[in-house]
């Protein structure tokens, strides 16, 4: 059984560095980096997984065919798949999130301007 992870939220504060000119090109790169990891861990467990079952004499990828999940262990896959993804997607989401606070703030600027000008 795993051990679940903690939520942390960690969102640094000030401006990002940027490697790329292109628009998003250091936001896919960081997904894609995020991506590499997961399948890294992963690859590690399963060759883990196969290494241990066939010490063991068990056949493995007939098991995992013929395997049924139930509702606890396809909702546990779905919670899994939604951590990935925010962390995935995590600052696309930031970004998103700073620039709408960055648009309130400017039109509240703007409105506070407009109605101190006679």
């Amino acid at each position: 059984m795993t051990t679940p992870r903690p939520h942390v939220v960690k969102d640094a504060k000030g401006k990002r560095p940027t490697f790329y000119d292109a628009p998003g090109l250091d936001q896919a790169m960081s997904m894609i980096l995020v991506m590499a990891n997961e399948i890294s861990v992963l690859h590690d467990r399963l060759d883990s997984a196969e290494r241990v079952a066939k010490a063991q004499g068990l056949d493995l990828a007939a098991g995992i065919e013929a395997l049924v999940l139930d509702q606890p262990a396809l909702e546990a896959r779905e919670a899994w798949r939604q951590d990935f993804l925010d962390r995935l997607f995590y600052l696309q989401r930031k970004e998103a999130a700073e620039a709408a606070q960055a648009d309130t703030t400017e039109r509240f600027n703007r409105t506070i301007e407009e109605i101190a000008t006679p």
